[in-house]
């Protein structure tokens, strides 16, 4: 199994810790250097102490990580992916500062919700978007769930409004639900007003079928202007995370001229089958993942950090 870094670093942590323990109580004891070590209580003389503290939490560290990732090299396997999905380092207790992209600014406006496409991070991960949600292929749910790959959903109320039962499962599954306007229109071509009534009235929409309005928006074609991020700040908007690559199911499309993934990228795809592609979204999953995993990258929850 490949570890992280992040994973050594707990790991390593975690055994230092428990050697020091045991430094401690070698120096510590009643009995004189060289006598024998006092049974445990409730212990027979030369039986082993039961593990404890930071040697226990060492091992069942260890213990989860290996099962998660044999019942994800199952899956990968039952799903025809080309290798078994690299596991993602535990989240930041803090989460990074998130800031506009140079060139995706407007007007510098302070405390507006800031426009980017990458994630400040020193790891090597990066995260799957989906938007709109036209598709609503069940294969998909069992696949993502069997894999433990997780994914943001970013849809719009035209063409998920068919069936919210669809994305209520898939939010029962821990894939949050955000913001992609109610009817996906070319937002710098319309009125504040009308701006308004696509983002927030999408806001309510999703407050209203998911519980909670979303703090992360995605402007349809990621066109936007001042209006937009005026507007989407007004109804609870905090974020507007854009993309650096595209998957379909037979090719990437990559925004970054060096055509290749970098720590914190994000990664869009669409809720699509095959009357739009070359192919259904499990196919479009087993794409993306050989590109992510075969450059050494695995996926991260974007919430996590943003």
């Amino acid at each position: 199994m490949e570890w992280h870094r992040s994973g050594v670093m707990v790991l390593a942590a975690l055994l230092a810790a428990a050697v020091a323990s045991g430094c401690a109580a070698e120096g510590g004891g009643a009995g004189a250097p060289g006598s024998p070590a006092k049974p445990a209580a409730g212990g027979r003389p030369g039986e082993a102490a039961p593990q404890a503290g930071p040697a226990r939490a060492l091992d069942s560290y260890a213990e989860e990580l290996k099962r998660k990732q044999a019942a994800r090299a199952v899956a990968a396997k039952k799903w025809g992916l080309a290798k078994t999905p690299l596991a993602a380092p535990e989240p930041p207790k803090v989460k990074p500062r998130i800031t506009t992209r140079k060139g995706f600014e407007v007007r510098n406006d302070a405390g507006l919700p800031p426009v980017f496409t990458t994630v400040p991070t020193k790891e090597k991960i990066v995260f799957l978007t989906m938007d709109d949600g036209a598709e609503k292929d069940p294969a998909l749910l069992r696949m993502m769930t069997e894999l433990d790959i997780p994914y943001s959903a970013f849809i719009s109320d035209y063409v998920t409004n068919d069936d919210y039962g669809y994305f209520k499962k898939m939010q029962k599954r821990g894939v949050v639900i955000s913001n992609h306007t109610l009817n996906h229109r070319y937002l710098p071509g319309l009125s504040y007003a009308e701006q308004k009534k696509e983002i927030c009235g999408q806001q309510e929409k999703i407050l209203k079928h998911y519980g909670k309005r979303p703090t992360l928006f995605r402007p349809p074609y990621g066109n936007y202007n001042r209006d937009t991020l005026v507007v989407a700040k007004s109804c609870g908007i905090t974020a507007v995370p854009l993309w650096t690559a595209e998957a379909f199911p037979d090719h990437m499309e990559w925004r970054e001229w060096d055509r290749d993934l970098h720590p914190g990228d994000i990664v869009l795809t669409h809720f699509r089958g095959k009357g739009d592609w070359k192919g259904s979204m499990p196919d479009m999953v087993r794409r993306v993942m050989k590109t992510i995993t075969d450059k050494g990258y695995a996926v991260a929850k974007l919430e996590d950090y943003v």
